[in-house]
């Protein structure tokens, strides 16, 4: 059930929303890093929430610049750790 409404909320993202809930977690990015999360989330959100996301993160830290890299890993981990149980 969970994996449905996850599913669902990811087909309806929007850059948009990437880039507030970044700004709102103290990350500011720019387009084409929202282009590239967004990217990942759509192709690979399973292996996101289900799966082992190292893979992914290091494409993207590959990618963008090493403070917002190591942002993003931290909010990462914390939302995996915080909505574990729910999963």
């Amino acid at each position: 059930m969970i994996e449905k409404l996850i599913n669902q909320y990811v087909n309806k993202l929007t850059l948009t929303e990437i880039k507030e809930f970044a700004k709102n977690n103290g990350i500011i990015i720019n387009n084409d890093v929202a282009k590239l999360i967004y990217k990942y989330i759509k192709n690979d959100w399973h292996t996101i929430v289900y799966g082992n996301a190292r893979p992914i993160l290091d494409e993207i830290k590959k990618q963008i610049d090493l403070e917002t890299y190591l942002k993003i890993e931290t909010l990462y981990i914390d939302f995996k750790q915080k909505y574990q149980d729910y999963l």
